[in-house]
């Protein structure tokens, strides 16, 4: 649960939102105008008035907007009341939906990969289904890379084989107290002390599992504490209240004590498998998340026979499932989990309920946005969780101004959403179906903009369900943040199409949602550009003036306060910003790659956050730059001291001082200095190139002819390949 604000907390909160609009207005007439009465400063002046005035300005509406999205996380916070276990419990006492858990994973550590499948298989959820989408190719020619991916097929089975022992017990103990209640047995005592005794096996069953797990991270510490001693603490806590019971001679009544027996069972019951999209040649085999998720999702409620062809295993639809190799329930809802987070135990449970619940009918996506580990080894990985967590915060409050976006970490997905969204094309003669867009490498964003067209909404949970991990090098979060930085602006478009469509349906779109959208979507690209000019352009003194600093104080307070209510320093927001200094390169590369996507309209290659124990190596690119913001800031620094530039002076120094500090924390000089050599011995030492393969011919002379690939392709090839086989069969002396 999020700390409940005070009155206090939300009044400064619109004070701090009125303070930055009301100091923005005062620079803009007391620096701005007032420079263009008094003085006539010629041509070059004035564009550097109107560039300089556009840059603070864009800024300030992006602290702004922080503002406000905050603002509305602390009336969520304040409203939010937790539904009481007892009516989850009655709720789902004789459910019989179920969900399907998707697991997306490429490349994966196992151990990884099976904290994710635990904290899913332990859902207290009934009907449960865990399927682990590897994306790893079949066919492995690296022996390390084999063992690996043999590991993580293993885990579905290892896990539910684990837990068919607990569920047996419950399952045994919930049937034989139904078949009592039907025939009107009142609950008595041993019906609680044998209830009490299930309780206590089951966190004891916990307990001992929890005792046994290896701990090499803080990951792994996370698991143990919060998935299996969390769930086990929960157990206990029951326990004591049914030992109180027999205690005071006063037992529930035999409905609820039904229901407890139900959530024992439920949460030691799933089922787990593994499919592999890349062993069927009928499945897109596009290299990103969004299309291993849509494989799946286009199978789900079918059954499919294998057909072995010359192009590989293919699927046909069949309508006897006697007749099927492969038979893929559907279910009402989805949940997507990526392969390195962890859902706490009532994640589930909770978010399910809050569709179901009257009003929400037309909500597509609810999740809680992910936050981030605690205790983290690296400072990088440190200061990237808390903006993590300060994200977590403004997802919730762009929620209350509806202007949710789907972040794909983790969601309770309704069905019958996505496939409202569905578009349908033929490739190579097989059907493909993209339910979540791949068109950029951002799927979740473009896809919360397809929801809103088609009249959905969505909305994030206010509670901390869900954790994921976040990089623990600067190789690797290049990747990340570089992905993130691509493909807002593309998708802008769209959300003027969403406008249109919703006010046709006389929908009212107001302001501040628009606002929020554009801001999530463009402001890496504005506020990239906008401190990249503040850094290297030397703007006339005169334009400087106390009243920014003013104006941009109160988002920064505010940030600080965010930080210290999620654990994390409040001169955090010094780090934060050296931080944001040192990946200006990335965040540039991503919006230069959106304008490259726009201009040629060809997809840009989904790169995966590298997961690995080892560092990972930066480009010598995103390494240097730092150094040079941090000489140009002292190059600039020194000029205007000599130029008694106070106010330039002083920002140089500040960006200097921030941006030599990050880059000693968060990337290393001898990291640097080994990166930069890497880099330089692949520049000079080039693979020989190997020659061209010429494409197989589907005939070829010195083998039987392949039949079955000549009936199935029908190649134009084939005539070619014919005509060269008939010459050398002449050239023998064959008739």
């Amino acid at each position: 649960m999020h700390p409940r604000p005070s009155v206090r907390k939300v009044m400064w909160g619109r004070i701090a939102i009125l303070a930055t609009v009301v100091f923005w207005a005062i620079y803009v007439v007391t620096t701005i105008i007032r420079q263009f009465i008094e003085s006539s400063g010629g041509f070059r002046f004035t564009m550097e008035a109107v560039g300089y005035l556009i840059v603070v300005t864009f800024l300030t509406f992006s602290a702004l907007m922080y503002l406000l999205a905050r603002q509305g996380a602390l009336y969520r916070f304040r409203a939010h009341v937790r539904v009481p276990r007892a009516e989850l419990d009655r709720h789902f006492r004789d459910y019989d939906s179920a969900v399907t858990v998707l697991v997306p994973s490429y490349a994966e550590e196992p151990a990884v990969v099976r904290g994710t499948l635990w904290s899913a298989a332990l859902q207290e959820f009934t009907n449960v289904r865990v399927v682990l989408l590897v994306d790893d190719s079949p066919n492995q020619k690296d022996p390390a890379a084999r063992a690996r991916l043999d590991a993580t097929l293993a885990l579905p089975a290892q896990i539910e084989e684990s837990l068919e022992g607990p569920r047996s017990r419950f399952a045994g103990a919930r049937e034989a107290f139904a078949a009592e209640r039907a025939a009107g047995v009142v609950v008595e005592r041993r019906h609680i002390e044998n209830l009490a005794g299930d309780y206590e096996a089951a966190a004891i069953w916990l307990e001992d599992m929890a005792e046994n797990e290896p701990m090499e991270d803080h990951v792994d510490e996370f698991f143990i504490d919060q998935v299996l001693m969390g769930l086990a603490s929960e157990l206990r806590l029951s326990l004591l209240a049914l030992r109180a019971s027999l205690d005071q001679a006063s037992y529930p009544d035999a409905d609820r004590v039904l229901e407890l027996q139900l959530r024992l069972e439920r949460t030691f019951t799933a089922k787990l498998t593994s499919f592999q999209r890349k062993s069927y040649a009928s499945l897109s085999h596009e290299a990103n998340k969004a299309m291993n998720l849509n494989s799946y999702i286009s199978l789900m409620g079918r059954d499919w026979r294998e057909e072995h062809t010359a192009g590989g295993v293919i699927l046909r639809p069949v309508e006897d499932a006697a007749d099927a190799d492969l038979i893929v329930p559907d279910t009402p809802y989805l949940l997507t989990l990526d392969a390195d987070s962890l859902l706490l135990r009532d994640y589930c449970l909770r978010l399910v309920y809050f569709l179901e619940e009257p009003g929400n009918e037309r909500i597509a996506v609810t999740q809680t946005p992910y936050s981030s580990f605690r205790g983290a080894p690296t400072r990088i990985e440190r200061i990237a969780g808390a903006t993590t967590d300060l994200q977590h915060i403004l997802h919730q409050g762009m929620s209350h101004y509806g202007a949710t976006f789907w972040v794909g970490a983790n969601a309770v997905i309704r069905k019958q959403a996505i496939e409202d969204i569905a578009e349908v094309e033929s490739v190579g003669g097989f059907e493909i179906v993209t339910y979540v867009q791949d068109r950029t490498v951002i799927e979740d964003t473009e896809s919360s903009i397809d929801l809103g067209t088609h009249g959905w909404t969505l909305m994030n949970y206010p509670e901390r369900l869900s954790y994921s991990a976040t990089p623990p090098d600067f190789g690797s979060l290049i990747v990340q943040r570089r992905r993130w930085a691509n493909g807002g602006l593309l998708i802008l478009p769209k959300l003027w199409n969403q406008v249109s469509e919703r006010r046709f349906r006389r929908e009212r779109v107001l302001a501040r949602e628009l606002w929020l959208r554009v801001n999530y979507m463009a402001s890496i690209a504005w506020a990239s550009f906008g401190l990249l000019f503040l850094l290297a352009y030397p703007y006339d003194s005169r334009l400087l003036s106390p009243v920014v600093f003013l104006a941009a104080l109160p988002y920064f307070l505010a940030m600080g306060s965010d930080l210290r209510d999620c654990g994390h320093r409040f001169g955090d927001i010094f780090r934060i910003y050296g931080f944001n200094l040192v990946l200006l390169p990335v965040n540039l590369a991503g919006v230069i790659k959106s304008l490259q996507q726009a201009i040629t309209g060809e997809k840009i290659p989904f790169v995966r956050t590298p997961k690995v124990k080892d560092r990972t190596a930066a480009p010598a690119l995103y390494v240097i730059v730092p150094y040079l913001i941090i000489a140009f800031s002292v190059l600039t620094f020194a000029r205007d001291l000599q130029a008694h530039n106070w106010g330039n002076a002083l920002f140089a120094a500040f960006n200097a001082t921030l941006a030599a500090y990050a880059t000693w924390m968060y990337i290393g000089v001898r990291n640097s200095i080994v990166d930069v050599w890497l880099a330089l011995l692949n520049w000079l030492y080039v693979d020989k190139k190997k020659a061209p393969v010429a494409a197989p011919l589907l005939v070829d002379p010195s083998k039987p002819v392949d039949w079955s690939s000549i009936l199935y392709h029908g190649d134009r090839r084939l005539n070619r390949d014919l005509r060269r086989k008939g010459d050398r069969r002449r050239r023998v002396g064959v008739r």
